[in-house]
C-alpha cells in the first residue's frame, strides 16, 4: 500500500518538528494509541489497537528514525504485530518545508505491507482506511501544534514579570539606655 500526501500545519517548523518527535504528543494524535514509550532518540515502542473492517487488533511494535535532518526532514519506519490478525510494517518519508513564521507544510510518503487475516481484508479496505486514520491523525496534530504555538506565543508576549525585591527592615537606631550612675545625694 502507498500513501501521500501533505498538510498545513498552523505552527512553526521548530514546533512541527518537535511534535514529531514527542512520544506523548504522538500518543494524542495517533488513532488507537494505547501507549507510546521513547526507547531512545531515535527510537519508540507502542501499543496501538486498529479496526479494519471486521477485524480489530492489537498490535505491539517498535519504531525507528532515521535520516534524521533536523528540522526538516526524516524516514520512520516500524514493524507491528497483531497476534491472529496479521503483522503491518513500512515506512515513511516526512519533509517540512516553513510556509511562513507560523505555518508549515509536511509533506509524507508512506509504503506499507500487512499480511494475516488484514491481508484478506481487500486492498481497497485497507487503503479506505489507512486514509480515515492518517485524516484524523492529521486533524489531530494539526490542533495540537496549533494549540502549543499558541502558548509558545502568549508566553512570548507577556512581560516577564519579576517579584519586588523583599524590602530589608529600616535598621533601627539604637535604644539609649539608661545611665547607671548613682543619682547624686542633694544636700
Amino acid at each position: 500500500m502507498k500513501l501521500n500526501g501533505n498538510q498545513v500545519i498552523p505552527a512553526s517548523r521548530s514546533i512541527v518538528w518537535q511534535g514529531l518527535n514527542d512520544a506523548e504528543a504522538l500518543k494524542q494524535c495517533i488513532p488507537g494509541c494505547e501507549k507510546i514509550e521513547q526507547l531512545s532518540s531515535t527510537e519508540m515502542k507502542a501499543t496501538v489497537v486498529a479496526k479494519v473492517g471486521p477485524v480489530k487488533a492489537t498490535f505491539d511494535g517498535e519504531v525507528t528514525l532515521s535520516d534524521i535532518n533536523a528540522p526538516e526532514s526524516y524516514r520512520i519506519s516500524g514493524r507491528g504485530q497483531g497476534g491472529l490478525a496479521g503483522f503491518a510494517s513500512g515506512g515513511a518519508t516526512v519533509k517540512l518545508t516553513a510556509l511562513g513564521p507560523t505555518e508549515t507544510q509536511m509533506d509524507y510518503d508512506v509504503d506499507a505491507q500487512i499480511g494475516g487475516k488484514l491481508a484478506m481484508l481487500g486492498s481497497r479496505l485497507i487503503d479506505s482506511t489507512a486514509k480515515s486514520l492518517a485524516e484524523q491523525f492529521f486533524t489531530r496534530f494539526a490542533a495540537l501544534m496549533k494549540s502549543r504555538a499558541a502558548k509558545q506565543t502568549v508566553s512570548a508576549a507577556s512581560p516577564k514579570t519579576r517579584k519586588p525585591a523583599a524590602k530589608k527592615p529600616a535598621a533601627k537606631a539604637p535604644a539609649k539606655k539608661p545611665s547607671k550612675k548613682p543619682a547624686k545625694k542633694k544636700r
